[in-house]
């Protein structure tokens, strides 16, 4: 008892003389680390312990040196430890010290002599009134470390604080200056950028105003420079010529050839003839046609490309493309549209599409020995596409 209250007595001499030396001490940071109450082993992954383990054990490593000095210690307390059937709860917090110490010693790589290690504390901890946890304390305070660790190891610390608080202050201080002058160069950068940037739009400004002005004028130039073109080009050409060849007839090997009569800007008379005959297979297959298709055309659009209009088609058929031929007329008519497409001064592309119905009267007949025998006759009405054009149109005059 007498020498316990001689500790405590040097411990507070010891406190009031270095009451400027602890106001320099690096500031200290608590990990909490639970336990299961009326349990005495430590669960890393429950509760936060894992976050808290891996933080503290970063910092450790940072100063592990100064630990080895003595010139730091990690203090280490438990709080209201429950007890359980076995231990009492002193022995619960003896035991649950370890425990974090052990941790700390196996990841951290660090030494028994490197902690302080509290008695067991009843009361609960902080405002939340935590119980059942150790508080790891790092750095441990001057007083801690001589109330625990003894007056020797107390002067490594204070005698290390001292020493880190100068050198601390010396860092902040050369810091604060390189950030000021940083700042400063920063401002003045910014304000060079600034006037940069404000000269460079206002150059960009004048430059785009420059364009526009110069772009209006082009455009109103072109613009009265084709009205003219236009204008010259619809007085000198009025009326105009142009022969036409359907490729998509030819490619069918049907000769297709047509002329259109352009009466005006607007308004187009045109025919188109077609005529093929093939045999094959010693006469027994046959394909041979004829049609002639009148057509009247109103243009439309500023250029005058589009158009619609109606259409006639009458012509003669003879099929003979499986063991029944065909042959017979055909008569009909619908309504007609496309577009021109321009590909130079000479010539024109000519998409084009007729809808409307289509009449055909025609035999049926089989060839025997080279001569066709009449099967009956037959009528049919064909109402849905009854021409299309893929044109090449070569402009005459």
């Amino acid at each position: 008892m007498k020498k316990s209250k001689q500790l405590l007595l040097i411990t507070a001499l010891l406190f009031i003389w270095e009451l400027p030396v602890i106001a320099q001490q690096p500031t200290d940071t608590t990990y909490i680390f639970r336990f299961v109450p009326n349990d005495d082993m430590f669960y890393v992954p429950w509760n936060g312990n894992d976050r808290s383990l891996h933080q503290l054990l970063n910092i450790l490593e940072k100063n592990k040196k100064q630990l080895q000095a003595g010139q730091m210690y990690i203090s280490v307390s438990s709080y209201a430890a429950s007890a359980n059937d076995i231990l009492t709860s002193e022995r619960m917090a003896y035991i649950r010290n370890n425990r974090i110490k052990s941790e700390l010693i196996t990841q951290g790589g660090l030494t028994e002599q490197m902690f302080v290690t509290d008695r067991a504390i009843p009361s609960s901890y902080g405002k939340e009134k935590l119980r059942n946890v150790v508080v790891v304390t790092f750095p441990a305070s001057v007083e801690k470390v001589a109330e625990i660790a003894g007056i020797e190891a107390a002067r490594r610390v204070e005698n290390y604080n001292k020493e880190r608080s100068g050198k601390a202050e010396r860092e902040r201080l050369s810091i604060e200056q390189a950030a000021r002058e940083k700042a400063e160069a920063e401002r003045l950068a910014k304000e060079q950028a600034e006037r940069e940037h404000l000269a460079a739009q206002e150059k960009a400004r004048k430059q785009a105003e420059t364009e526009r002005l110069a772009a209006e004028r082009e455009e109103k130039e072109r613009a009265e420079t084709e009205r003219l073109a236009a204008e010259a080009t619809a007085k000198a050409k009025s009326h105009s010529l142009s022969l036409r060849a359907n490729l998509l007839r030819w490619g069918t090997l049907t000769p297709d050839l047509g002329v259109e009569w352009r009466l005006n800007h607007h308004v187009g008379i045109l025919v188109n003839g077609s005529y093929t005959s093939w045999t094959w297979n010693s006469n027994d297959r046959r394909y041979a046609l004829w049609e002639i298709a009148p057509e009247a055309r109103y243009y439309i659009g500023k250029e005058k490309r589009g158009y619609i209009g109606a259409i006639y088609k009458a012509g003669s058929f003879n099929y003979k493309l499986s063991e029944i031929g065909k042959q017979g007329n055909l008569m009909g008519g619908g309504l007609t549209g496309g577009y021109q497409l321009k590909l130079n001064k000479a010539l024109n592309l000519d998409f084009s599409l007729a809808l409307g119905c289509l009449h055909a009267d025609y035999d049926k007949y089989i060839v025997i020995d080279g001569i066709r025998v009449r099967q009956g006759k037959e009528t049919k009405n064909w109402w849905g596409p009854i021409s299309a054009g893929v044109t090449l149109v070569w402009n005459v005059f």
